[in-house]
């Protein structure tokens, strides 16, 4: 069984004021076929978390460690990482103009698995995965997200979970941006992309609609660069009612910071 497993990971960014710590000791472990939701607040350090086990250079590992089958994989490039078997679904997907989404599938395919597709197979399952995703057959001549809308946007990231499929994906907000629709048509991707492989996944959120297409086994709440709670499915439910007010207010509690008590 494939293991992502986070142990006691520091993670630092340089900014204008100086060299600031984002995340302060996470541990996390997803194993094979399983779903963890992780939650909280903005600011809390879900998207560093999210270019940290991708390898995005802005962020400094300062102490930790990140493994993937019990390989180091903060000792790989970023093109290792993703033939390990890693994927990260961005929040904000970037333009490549130029580029047509066709030719880039095929070549990240062929990146990935040391070998190129064969063109009939190939086909087959890019059309198949296009149409199950309610894309049109155009869509695959046009350049990579020039022009496209926030759905179009990611619904080609899940074209992508799909047709590389890796052994675990990072889905980093997945659901913004998404009309009631569209976030169906992607959860659905989603959850035959786990079912068709066995995908681990880490899906970040702010809000818990998305959970109801796709059903977490673990949620994680994140505040102030730590996992400040963790839980079942009914955990997310109770978020949803009660918003993070008690984790701000405890954390705040904790640093010495203003409550909703003693703002005054």
């Amino acid at each position: 069984m494939s293991v992502l497993e986070i142990k006691d990971l520091h993670v630092s960014v340089e900014t204008e004021q100086g060299t600031k710590q984002i995340l302060k000791g996470v541990d996390l472990t997803v194993n094979e076929g399983e779903i963890h939701a992780i939650m909280g607040p903005n600011g809390s350090g879900k998207s560093t978390l999210a270019y940290t086990i991708a390898g995005h250079p802005k962020y400094h590992v300062d102490s930790g460690s990140i493994t993937l089958d019990g390989e180091d994989l903060l000792a790989m490039t970023v093109d290792a990482r993703a033939r390990a078997g890693l994927f990260l679904a961005m929040q904000y997907p970037v333009e490549i103009p130029g580029v047509a989404v066709t030719n880039f599938l095929r070549t990240a395919k062929t990146a990935i698995d040391g070998v190129q597709p064969s063109i009939r197979t190939w086909t087959k399952q890019v059309t198949e995965s296009m149409k199950n995703l309610r894309m049109d057959a155009s869509f695959k001549d046009r350049n990579v997200n020039e022009g496209f809308s926030g759905g179009e946007k990611k619904r080609h990231e899940i074209l992508q979970l799909e047709l590389l499929a890796p052994k675990f994906a990072v889905l980093d907000e997945t659901d913004s941006g998404l009309d009631v629709d569209a976030l169906k048509i992607v959860a659905e991707g989603v959850n035959r992309a786990k079912a068709n492989t066995g995908l681990g996944i880490m899906l970040i959120t702010h809000y818990t609609r998305i959970l109801r297409y796709i059903s977490p086994d673990f949620v994680h709440v994140f505040v102030d660069g730590r996992i400040a709670e963790q839980g079942g499915p009914e955990l997310a439910d109770r978020l949803e009612n009660e918003g993070y007010d008690r984790f701000l207010a405890s954390d705040a509690l904790a640093t010495g910071g203003p409550t909703p008590t003693n703002l005054g």
